[in-house]
């Protein structure tokens, strides 16, 4: 395939030439199986493991290939061999967040993303704290957000919900559509540009798969009803994927998330909250939380109705969640520190006896 379709640029080349002279080809992530990934080149696709080395210096998930990334590989020395990836190119945004669960790691959701298509529906899933949550994370990103409201065709009240999104996207192009029926899809003809990379986000059971579908012009991806109880589907998604559209433009296929928990999105929250950012700037303590400190700008516009008091309260919460999450990773990072410590400690004194035995 040409790279170009992939989204190949000058920026790009400028980083591979450094390598090229190793027998090294560019090729994009198109699938993650876990630990290996199936890549795409000029030449065609193949299935890749990253290099041990690549793996042993990763100081975390970050450093280490994810669907939409740009890399050098090797290819395969023979018919059915895997290719090996040597090395990542620079990336242009990074989609992540902390991983479900209790651990305080990172995933990577993808990388190298232009336009972010937020999907939610006019149902029981149209939630807006939820939303703001997706918008930090894309202004955090580096990439540029676009909100789709789907199932059109379910309520009565799209004007007025779709007016209330608006109200917490803050210039951000709100579509309502249907996917289904291929209800207002004509919006998104100006974001499917060739060799742009949009990703597709979204909780399970909002049409994600439906919608990719209506894309590509076939039935590519299995698609489930949601339960009329809760109005969730299944992950009918199961791994992450980029799909070549008929238009020449590329989208990344997501999972749905049950949970979305940020990482490292401080920039991203205040991108998510001009709003409030703007106000704070008369506030009268230059480090204002806007809780109980006297004469705050923010709390006033509150009082006044300029600023929903539930918007305010998410805020809140996301600088509260972020702030416990910062101190979780500090506290990993002191004792990943000891522990590299004690292995170099370790090692610097067999090679003192070493020494002393010769």
């Amino acid at each position: 395939m040409d790279l170009l379709t992939l989204g190949w640029n000058d920026t790009l080349q400028a980083a591979f030439a450094a390598q090229a002279a190793d027998d090294l080809v560019p090729a994009r992530v198109s699938v993650a199986y876990g630990a290996t990934f199936r890549v795409v080149t000029a030449d065609g696709e193949y299935l890749a493991d990253s290099t041990g080395k690549m793996r042993h210096e990763a100081q975390g998930r970050r450093d280490l290939p994810a669907v939409g990334d740009w890399v050098a590989v090797k290819p395969a020395t023979s018919t059915g061999g895997r290719a090996t990836i040597q090395s990542l190119l620079p990336r242009k945004s990074v989609f992540s967040r902390k991983a479900a669960g209790t651990d305080t790691t990172e995933q990577i959701l993808a990388t190298n993303v232009d336009t972010a298509f937020l999907m939610t529906a006019f149902d029981q899933d149209l939630n807006l704290r939820r939303l703001e949550r997706y918008l930090a994370m894309t202004w955090e990103s580096g990439a540029t957000p676009v909100i789709l409201i789907n199932k059109t065709d379910l309520s009565d009240q799209v004007e007025a919900l779709t007016a209330d999104v608006g109200g917490i996207a803050l210039g951000v192009p709100v579509h309502a559509i249907s996917a289904r029926h291929s209800g207002g899809l004509e919006v998104l003809t100006p974001y499917l540009i060739p060799g742009q990379t949009l990703v597709v986000l979204g909780s399970s059971g909002v049409g994600k798969s439906t919608l990719i579908n209506r894309l590509v012009g076939n039935e590519r991806l299995a698609t489930q009803e949601v339960r009329d109880s809760d109005h969730r589907g299944k992950h009918t998604t199961t791994h992450r994927e980029l799909i070549v559209l008929p238009g020449g433009a590329l989208l990344i296929d997501t999972p749905g998330m049950r949970e979305l928990e940020l990482w490292s999105a401080d920039a991203g929250v205040a991108e998510a909250f001009d709003d409030i950012s703007a106000l704070a700037a008369d506030c009268y303590f230059a480090n204002c939380q806007h809780d109980r400190e006297p004469r705050c700008a923010v709390k006033q516009a509150v009082a006044e109705g300029r600023v929903r008091a539930d918007r305010l309260a998410g805020f809140h919460k996301l600088r509260s969640e972020q702030n416990s999450l910062n101190a979780r990773q500090d506290v990993l990072a002191q004792q990943q520190k000891k522990k590299n410590d004690r292995i170099g400690a370790k090692a610097l004194r067999k090679v003192t006896r070493m020494k002393d035995l010769s």
